[in-house]
């Protein structure tokens, strides 16, 4: 069931990315930002998978919890933490000392 929810989650955040980045660049932007987040998460997924196989029995921590749906909610937060810093949008408030563009 986690994987599921997983899976779902990801699929609307790669059309909403898509769909932002479309609207704001065009579709080859939109097109590209697609990619990368498929490709970090397959890299992320292969790479969680193989660090939860060193620490945790395929059994996992629960019927619902085991190590494959364990590597997918790592990598799902490691993603939101991810997309957060590199694709927010907005400008930062400047810091003490810094001149502010106004």
């Amino acid at each position: 069931m986690i994987p599921l929810l997983v899976f779902s989650a990801h699929i609307i955040a790669f059309t909403a990315l898509f769909t932002k980045r479309w609207q704001e660049e065009g579709v080859t932007e939109g097109i590209l930002a697609a990619a990368f987040a498929l490709l970090i998460f397959f890299a992320g997924w292969s790479m969680t998978s193989f660090v939860l196989k060193l620490v945790v029995d395929v059994r996992g921590f629960g019927k619902w919890l085991d190590r494959d749906a364990a590597s997918l909610l790592a990598l799902s937060l490691i993603e939101a933490a991810f997309y957060i810093v590199f694709f927010r949008s907005g400008k930062r408030s400047p810091g003490p000392g810094e001149p502010d563009d106004n």
